[in-house]
């Protein structure tokens, strides 16, 4: 890592990369709350690595941000991104995730890619709740992680009580395995007071690392420059040797035995790479003009060192179509090709674009593969199997695709024209077809009901939402029989946001936004009776048909039954059919509010009719006036859709979310202790009341709570709220 004595050899920029074994590849992505400064960690190291001449520019213009057609100046926040560099002939596929949580589903797409992660942590803002929950979720997968600190030259910031907070935040019961491998080292104060980082101490090796020239430059230390250092190497040499396989090492440290600082880097390496030692980094920019930023070659090194090669990374499950498992060797190039498309965009000249990670097999372009896609049908994506034949494979570089001839298991790599694939979809050999087991996807909670603007927009609007949900997976589509309204459900505001920009800018689709409905129901409150009569002469064949019924209340989620016990033949039996007919389209249309009737009992009791002017639509007439009279003779109650809903959320937070819970008409049902801090709560909400419950817990929690619902039963709505929705109902009318 930082404290070897080796030589490097960054990439020339410009240059594809293309790896030809998968040894030679690893795969980290970055993970961080938005402002933690990722982004800029990225264009640093681009920039140590040689993969760009200036800071934050390729060799032909743009920034290394500008990856796609993205939403211009919100590039950087909520998209999935890949920089490819080179390090020591190492290819390292460095995936730049958003901070906001409305798109932690390109954080976990960013997880499923990589091998293993760099938390990217502020020294003047610390670790948020969200990003704690992401930790856990790469620790209960195993997967390698470390921490680089940055904004080092904010005031007050303190890289020592940082390592602390890391330690407490990310150690669990093991702080000692979070530990920093360098401490930096500040120059004179300046007129501010504040003494900028100009260099890293390296524990191990007792070596300065000065970056004041813009250029790393080692050094033997003098007596007066090294600072105590020696508590802090203590403990990171303990560390090291708790993790080692040599379970003699210890006692011979304790012993007095000085451990060569080799083997110590070998342990190191070993234990981060198998997930159970998390260093901690200093990282900094690079001054204008200078080539390497602070801390950028140490985590280069500890990347190609210490990161684990894709050979190491647990294969996801994978079946045929038909759901039989099927053993592969992991990242085997000679193996049956199984990839996965990860992200999907647009890009305004060669059109859609798929990064895929390549799990088994080599990817070549021009052949044809087998696209699956299983398991998503809830969100508007349906279940397909077709055949599409690859186009180009390249390497993204700024805004340029630089093309590669083949793509090695383990690697990443853009594939244009796959005009069917979607996000999560499997490509496997077209003789061969298999499915990989999806990862998880966050449900999206957040309603969006749209219309299109225009007639125009109206003709364009069904292929601009398949377009967009194909590319976006934590998005879900919906078609509201019930209401009749289109629905984008979306993890957030900034998503819905962006999802409107999207469907304007990149497919010409303008919307307009209208209040989500609600789907209500109404039922009888109690047993009625009524009559319908359907008279009409008005030359030639006339109209007559007379019906009487009686309706009465059943338990919820009963349907409509409908009941004859017509005698005598008062009603022919050719139009009793007629008059359940008519009922049960008037209870679609509803009788009060204009919703739906459920839960009644409707028996058709007695009926006259003519022998030449009674007819099946007429008795449909007499059914249908015969239930709204019923209706007028009794109350009627607006059901309204009620949300099983359980909220996971740290306990400094739970009395804030019971009480909120509560005065949303919800009634709590219990709690339940998860660990980690965390307390489980079920509660039973009307829908009415958690339209925006997903913004709002946020909010409430600080970002740290999550929660899901489905659908309990539809129940009466209190009096008032019910009023209130008539009155609207007639307005509208």
């Amino acid at each position: 890592m930082g404290d070897k004595a080796q030589t490097h050899h960054p990439g020339a920029a410009g240059r594809a990369l293309e790896a030809d074994r998968p040894a030679s590849v690893r795969n980290v992505v970055l993970v961080g709350h938005s402002g933690s400064g990722k982004t800029t960690l990225v264009e640093a190291l681009a920039l140590t690595a040689g993969a760009v001449n200036r800071a934050g520019r390729v060799e032909d213009g743009g920034t290394v941000s500008d990856y796609d057609d993205i939403e211009h100046r919100q590039q950087r926040s909520v998209q999935l991104s890949l920089v490819p560099v080179e390090w020591d002939d190492i290819k390292i596929n460095i995936l730049d995730t958003p901070g906001y949580a409305d798109f932690v589903g390109e954080l976990r797409a960013g997880l499923r890619a990589a091998d293993a992660a760099l938390f990217v942590v502020s020294a003047s803002d610390g670790v948020d709740g969200s990003t704690r929950m992401v930790w856990e979720e790469c620790a209960a997968v195993g997967m390698p992680r470390a921490i680089v600190i940055t904004h080092l030259e904010a005031a007050r910031a303190n890289f020592e009580e940082m390592t602390r907070t890391c330690a407490e935040a990310f150690g669990g019961d093991d702080p000692d395995a979070v530990l920093p491998l360098y401490l930096p080292l500040r120059g004179p104060e300046g007129p501010d007071g504040h003494a900028p980082v100009t260099g890293l101490i390296g524990l191990l090796s007792q070596k300065l690392f000065d970056y004041s020239t813009g250029e790393r430059k080692e050094s033997e230390p003098g007596e007066d420059q090294l600072p105590d250092i020696e508590d802090a190497r203590n403990r990171l040499i303990e560390g090291i040797i708790a993790e080692s396989e040599d379970e003699t090492l210890m006692d011979r440290y304790l012993g007095g035995e000085q451990v060569d600082v080799k083997t110590l880097i070998q342990d190191l390496e070993r234990a981060v790479a198998r997930g159970s030692f998390f260093p901690v980094l200093a990282a900094a920019p690079a001054a204008d003009g200078a080539r390497q930023g602070l801390g950028t070659v140490e985590l280069l090194e500890l990347v190609t060192g210490g990161f684990p090669t894709p050979f190491e990374h647990p294969l996801p499950g994978v079946t045929t179509i038909d759901g039989k498992p099927r053993e592969l060797k992991p990242c085997d190039t000679d193996g049956p090709l199984v990839a996965e498309v990860v992200k999907t965009a647009s890009d305004p000249y060669v059109g859609r674009i798929s990064l895929v990670r390549v799990f088994s097999g080599t990817l070549r372009p021009d052949r044809t593969v087998h696209v699956s896609g299983h398991g998503l049908t809830d969100r508007g994506h349906e279940d397909h199997d077709v055949d599409e034949k690859v186009g180009a494979l390249s390497m993204p570089f700024g805004k340029q695709q630089r093309p590669v001839t083949h793509a090695v298991a383990g690697d990443l790599v853009c594939v244009a024209k796959l005009g069917r694939a979607e996000t999560g979809d499997t490509l496997s050999a077209k003789d061969d077809p298999l499915l990989m087991e999806p990862w998880q996807m966050p449900d999206p909670l957040l309603p969006l009901a749209i219309q299109a603007h225009s007639k125009a927009d109206e003709d364009k609007l069904s292929q601009g939402l398949s377009r967009l949900v194909a590319e976006d997976p934590t998005m879900r589509l919906e078609q509201n029989q019930d209401t009749h309204q289109v629905v984008l459900w979306c993890l957030g505001e900034a998503h819905a946001d962006v999802a409107l920009e999207r469907l304007r800018s990149r497919y010409g689709v303008q919307v307009d936004v209208v209040p989500h409905k609600v789907s209500l129901r109404e039922t009888f409150a109690h047993k009625a009776a009524g009559r319908g009569r359907h008279v009409k002469q008005s030359g030639g064949h006339g109209q007559y048909a007379i019906c009487e019924i009686e309706v009465e209340p059943l338990p919820g989620g009963s349907g409509i039954e409908f009941v004859d016990k017509v005698v005598g033949g008062a009603v022919p039996r050719q139009f009793i059919p007629s008059v359940e007919k008519g009922v049960r389209a008037q209870a679609a249309k509803g009788v009060a509010a204009g919703y739906p009737l459920v839960d009644v009992r409707v028996t058709l009791l007695d009926g006259k009719a003519h022998s030449v002017d009674s007819s099946d639509a007429a008795f449909q007439t007499a059914g249908a006036l015969a239930l709204r009279e019923a209706a007028a003779e009794t109350r009627i109650h607006l059901l309204e859709p009620v949300a099983e809903v359980t909220v996971l959320v740290g306990d400094d937070y739970v009395g804030a979310v019971m009480s909120d819970l509560s005065s949303r008409r919800g009634r709590l049902l219990g709690t339940e202790q998860v660990g980690s801090g965390r307390t489980l709560i079920r509660a039973e909400v009307p829908e009415f009341e958690i339209g925006r419950y997903a913004v709002d817990l946020r909010s409430l929690s600080h970002g740290t709570a999550r929660f899901d619902r489905s659908y309990a039963r539809h129940e009466p709505m209190p009096p008032q709220i019910a009023e209130r929705i008539r009155e609207q109902a007639g307005d509208h009318d």
